[in-house]
This record gives structure tokens, sequence and C-alpha cells, in this order.
């Protein structure tokens, strides 16, 4: 089947325990945790959310991958991207579900890797000056042993390409602390080397061409960029000033809130910049997670969402074939109101609008 879009859906890992988390957050923290936990902060807001189908599901069952990826397949996604957590000197985090997806061979369905090369804070909870783990970057035998470790991954029939290269995507290309261009040029010559046509890389950046950080193509950090410039058609710099003034500010007056229908609207206006993917977004709530500080997308709809995805579509259009990408964030940041799994509200139907859109 042509299908209109490449949709590859954003995967988050963080649904089962693992030691880091259980000493950071507490013992058998998830995902689920803050998702359960969610408390509604002002009058119409939606808390908690609860998940449909899946239910509050454990990523270690090979059974729920299965059930997904099938989903997933059904309603349109060509893949999963998932986030991918290499901290230097070979230390990675959440790494169980991918690495038994690849050993398995299952499920049987495309992916590819986002590296989200930052360090863990406790930023999103309240607490931006705790470091909890550090991203480094030692050197270029580093990179080095990163490219080995993932190679399978690259070599496995079901990774996704662009024009037969592996598509990889890196959260912060612009790092200051990042030499991306011997990264980049490390990794290309890594991949000539095992027979590979080289890497598509992909970085998540706002304001940059692609050619500044080496990149084949950029995808914006959807959220909060268009979230303030609907804040300022609306409240002027008011609001800006304020929350840099008075540091007190986020916790009288946010979660931040604009309705889904402006977001999409500006989203639209703005347009897709050359050499960048475009963002399918359902909706977005990051209160479970940020509480007051966070931001919330109001009055989401399938039908809204049904204008949107059409518009994304339209904005690749013109590209080659292999490039019509748009990313869908995301599959299941269930704690950031981020997802299109089923939930027992709105059950499949932005799925089955995803569906209507991408196949015609």
């Amino acid at each position: 089947m042509n299908k209109k879009a490449r949709v590859i859906a954003f995967y988050l890992p963080q649904f089962y325990p693992i030691p880091e988390n259980d000493k950071f957050w507490g013992k058998g923290f998830t995902e689920w945790t803050n998702v359960a936990a969610a408390k509604p902060l002002y009058k119409g807001h939606q808390q908690p959310v609860i998940p449909g189908d899946l239910s509050f599901y454990d990523l270690r069952l090979p059974e729920i991958r299965e059930a997904q990826a099938k989903l997933a397949k059904e309603h349109g996604v060509e893949a999963f991207c998932y986030w991918h957590y290499w901290f230097g000197r070979g230390r990675r985090i959440l790494d169980r579900v991918f690495d038994e997806v690849v050993k398995s061979g299952t499920p049987d369905f495309p992916f590819c890797l986002g590296w989200g090369n930052e360090t863990w804070s406790g930023i999103w909870h309240g607490s931006p000056g705790t470091v909890l783990i550090k991203q480094e970057y030692p050197d270029v035998r580093d990179f080095e042993d990163h490219f080995n470790t993932i190679l399978p991954a690259f070599l496995d029939k079901r990774y996704l390409t662009v024009d037969g290269k592996p598509l990889f995507l890196i959260y912060r290309p612009g790092d200051k602390d990042f030499d991306i261009h011997l990264f980049v040029s490390t990794w290309q010559r890594l991949a000539k080397q095992n027979g590979l046509p080289g890497v598509y890389f992909v970085g998540v950046l706002n304001g940059k061409k692609p050619s500044e950080v080496s990149m084949d193509a950029l995808v914006s950090n959807a959220i909060s960029p268009v979230v303030t410039q609907v804040e300022k058609k609306k409240f002027g710099n008011i609001q800006m000033k304020a929350r840099r003034k008075f540091p007190l500010y986020n916790s009288f007056f946010l979660p931040r809130r604009i309705s889904y229908k402006d977001f999409i609207a500006q989203q639209e206006a703005d347009g897709l910049p050359e050499g960048y993917l475009p963002n399918i977004v359902p909706r977005w709530d990051n209160t479970p997670r940020s509480k007051k500080r966070g931001v919330v997308l109001m009055d989401s709809t399938a039908e809204l969402f049904e204008i949107h995805v059409k518009s994304v579509i339209k904005s690749i259009q013109n590209k080659p074939e292999q490039e019509r990408i748009a990313f869908l964030k995301s599959w299941n940041e269930w704690a950031e109101g981020n997802y299109i799994e089923p939930d027992r509200e709105t059950e499949n139907s932005y799925l089955e609008v995803l569906k209507k859109c991408v196949e015609g």
C-alpha cells in the first residue's frame, strides 16, 4: 500500500523498573508511577488519564511489545523510534527492551534509534540543580564503542533506512560539549567499513540549518517554541517577563495552558523550514511529571487531530518519497500526556484518524 507519509513514532522504554530509577524516585518506579498519581490542577483538567486496551503494561513482556507493534502497523505507523540512552564510557540505561527486540527478532516491525544525549537531572520534578546521571563525551574511542554497540541493530533487516542508510536521531546535536562533526564523520567512516552506505542523521534542534550540525535533516523540538509564540500573541511579553523576574510565578500560575486548536494553527502558520521534518502531536499535558511547572494543550480532539495530520502530510509531499518522514510525538509518553495509544476516554479514535490520513 502506498502511504502519504513515513510516520515514525517516538517510543519511550521507561515502563519497567530499573535500579537507577529505584534509587532516584523510589522502589518500583516506572512512567506509570506519575501517570497514576496525577491530579487535576484547575477546573476541567482531565487527570489522571487511564490507559485503554493495553492497560498499565510492563515492557518486559514480549506479548505487550507484539500488541503495540500490531496496533501501530494497523494504523499507519511505519516504525518505532526507540529512545536510546548512552551516557559515555559504555554506560547505557533502559536498554533491555530494545536489546530483546533485536536479539529475539520480534516483533517483526521496523525500528530505529533516537539517542537521548542529555544529562539526567531533576528538572522535570522540581529539582533542576540535581544531577542524576551525567552525559559525557570522552573521546573518539567512545564514539567508536557506541557505534559498535548498536551495529547489530543497524544490520538488522527491520532497521528503518533512508535510501539504504539507517536513520539515527540525535536529541541534542548542538550541545556545546559535543563535537558533533567528529561524531558524525566517525560514524560515517565506520558505517562504510561495515558495508553500509552511511548513516542518515536527524537532529532535534530549532533555528539551525542541517549543514551547521552535520545532519541530513532536523526536526523541531515541537512544544515549547510554539506554545511561547501563541502566548506572546495572546499576552504580549507580560507572562515571559514575569516568569523570568519572579521564579515563584510558576508555582502560582502554571501549568501554562493554550488550546490545542491554537497550537496546531500556529504550527501550520510557521510552516516547515528547509531541511526539516515535521512533528505530529496528538496532545500534550506533562503535569503528571512537572505538576504546576507543566504545559497543557487543552481540548485536543480526534477531529482537530485530523486537521493537524492532514496539514503535516501536505507539508512533506514535495520531498523525495524516502524522505517523506513525519515524527509522531509520541507513541507512549504517558506522563507527558503525549501518546497515541488507546486510553479509556478516546479509545482508538486518534489511531483511526492517523490511519485514515496516512493511508488515504
